[in-house]
């Protein structure tokens, strides 16, 4: 018997611990959704509250952090019209998340306007219950 309850409290607390997991992982999911928006909508304020201020954005054209990445948003340098999510994964190791997405981004950059598959991570730290995002890379795929 005491076999029996020892193991139902091991297994309760395994899924409790991988309940967890997905809740933090919906919610970074549904985080990364939201960014896409807000970049489309030029919503400087609200990425500026999500952009850990040590971030970093890596391009095709370049790399640079936060305050730059605000600046090219706001003035319409880059303008990330719609992102086509067809694919996404989290990984979170402590309180750190990866995510990969698997996109195809319609974006206007210098004044053309551009379609272009990319296979995109995002980094996330989590710094007093708070998510910010910590970086942001494309890579150029070959297809959606």
């Amino acid at each position: 018997m005491k076999k029996i309850f020892i193991m139902l409290c091991l297994t309760l607390a395994g899924i409790s611990a991988v309940f967890a997991q997905t809740e933090a992982e919906k919610e970074i999911i549904e985080l990364s959704k939201n960014k896409w928006q807000w970049m489309a909508d030029k919503k400087v304020d609200t990425l500026t509250k999500l952009f850990h201020d040590q971030s970093v954005f890596v391009h095709m054209g370049g790399s640079w952090g936060k305050q730059q990445e605000v600046s090219v948003i706001k003035s319409g340098g880059i303008w990330y019209k719609k992102a086509d999510i067809h694919q996404v994964s989290v990984n979170i190791i402590g309180n750190t998340a990866v995510l990969l997405n698997r996109i195809t981004l319609l974006a206007v950059v210098g004044g053309n306007e551009v379609t272009n598959p990319f296979i995109v991570t995002e980094v996330y730290v989590r710094e007093q219950k708070t998510w910010k995002l910590a970086s942001l890379s494309f890579t150029k795929t070959t297809g959606s």
